[in-house]
C-alpha cells in the first residue's frame, strides 16, 4: 500500500508540472554523458504569465526562477540511477524525497535570461554537473576495497582501466545482444559473475571527484598521443591504461559490463591496480548514440 501511494504521488506529481506549467513555461533537456552534464534552456511566456515588458522584466525573471524546480524535477526523475532504478524509482521507495530532488536543481548553474527575438518570451540557459548531481544523491555507505584473488595472476603496474563496449553486447540471462547504456553508478563483473566493481568500492570525494567512471565514445581512444588518449582523459587514466573488451552486459536495464576473468584478476591482483578502482580511474567507452540523451 505504501508503495503504491508513493507511486500515485509520483504520477501527481508529474501531472502537476504538466497542467501548471505547461501553457506558459517550457523546459529543454539534454542529457551528455561523454561530457558529464545536463543543459538545456528553460522558457517563459510572459503574456501568458501577465507580464509586461518592460517594467515587468524582473518579475518575470523572478517567475522562472521560481518554477524552475518544478520544471526540471520529471526530466531528473528519468536518469538512470543504476541497472534496475531511475531517480524516479528511488523516490517512489522513500530512498529520496522531494527536497533531495529540488535540492539538484538548486545546484544547477542558471545563467542570465534574455528575450527572445519577438519579445514574448524571457529565456535562461541552465547546466549541471553529473558530478554534482552524484554527490547530491549519492546515499551514505561504508566505503569497502576490492579484495585481491586467492590466486593473484602476474600483471604490470596500470595507470587506469578502460573498459570497451561500443558494439552490440550478449545480455546475461536472455538470448539477446543489446547496446550497453550509461548510468550514474553501473557495475563490473567477470565472466564467473564475481562483482568487480560496484559503487561503494568507489571512494567518493577523492579530490571533489563523486563519479565512479566517465564514458566516452570509441574514437577517443585511438589518439596519436602516448596514452592514446584525448588530454582530458589523459589526465584521469595516465599514460599506461588497461584496455579491456568487455564480453557483454547485465541488469535490468544493460548498464553494467561484463569483463573476463584474466582482465579482472590483472585488476583486482596488485595493490596499485584497485586503487584504480577506489579512485574512479575508470572509463567505459560505449556506442556514441547512447551517450547523448
Amino acid at each position: 500500500m505504501i508503495k503504491l501511494k508513493r507511486a500515485v504521488l509520483f504520477i501527481l506529481i508529474f501531472i502537476l508540472c504538466i497542467t501548471v506549467y505547461g501553457q506558459q513555461f517550457d523546459l529543454s533537456f539534454s542529457m551528455d554523458w561523454e561530457e558529464a552534464k545536463i543543459s538545456g534552456q528553460s522558457s517563459v511566456n510572459l503574456n501568458s504569465a501577465g507580464v509586461r515588458l518592460p517594467g515587468g522584466r524582473f518579475l518575470g525573471e523572478e517567475i522562472l526562477e521560481d518554477a524552475f524546480p518544478a520544471l526540471l524535477r520529471p526530466h531528473l526523475l528519468s536518469i538512470q540511477y543504476d541497472s534496475s532504478s531511475s531517480i524516479g524509482d528511488l523516490l517512489s521507495r522513500g530512498e529520496l524525497s522531494l527536497g533531495d530532488i529540488d535540492s539538484i536543481s538548486y545546484a544547477a548553474e542558471r545563467y542570465t535570461p534574455s528575450l527572445s527575438g519577438d519579445f514574448l518570451n524571457l529565456l535562461a540557459n541552465y547546466s549541471l554537473s553529473l558530478n554534482t548531481l552524484s554527490n547530491i544523491i549519492r546515499p551514505t555507505r561504508r566505503f569497502y576495497s576490492a579484495l585481491p584473488p586467492l590466486l593473484p595472476a602476474s600483471a604490470a603496474e596500470y595507470s587506469g582501466i578502460i573498459i570497451i563496449a561500443n558494439t552490440e553486447l550478449p545480455v546475461h540471462g536472455r538470448l539477446s545482444s543489446m547496446f550497453a547504456v550509461p548510468c550514474l553508478f553501473p557495475k563490473i563483473w567477470d565472466t564467473q559473475m564475481n562483482l568487480i566493481y560496484e559503487r561503494d568500492m568507489f571512494e567518493a570525494g577523492i579530490n571533489g571527484n563523486y563519479l565512479m567512471l566517465n564514458y566516452t565514445s570509441i574514437e577517443n581512444i585511438f589518439h596519436p598521443t602516448p596514452s592514446g588518449l584525448l588530454s582530458p582523459l589523459s589526465e584521469l587514466l595516465g599514460s599506461n591504461p588497461l584496455r579491456i573488451i568487455a564480453r557483454g552486459t547485465y541488469g535490468i536495464y544493460p548498464t553494467d559490463l561484463i569483463i573476463d576473468r584474466e582482465d579482472a584478476l590483472l585488476i583486482l591482483s596488485t595493490e596499485n591496480n584497485r586503487r584504480l578502482l577506489r579512485e574512479g580511474r575508470v572509463l567505459f567507452v560505449l556506442n556514441g548514440e547512447v551517450l547523448v540523451q
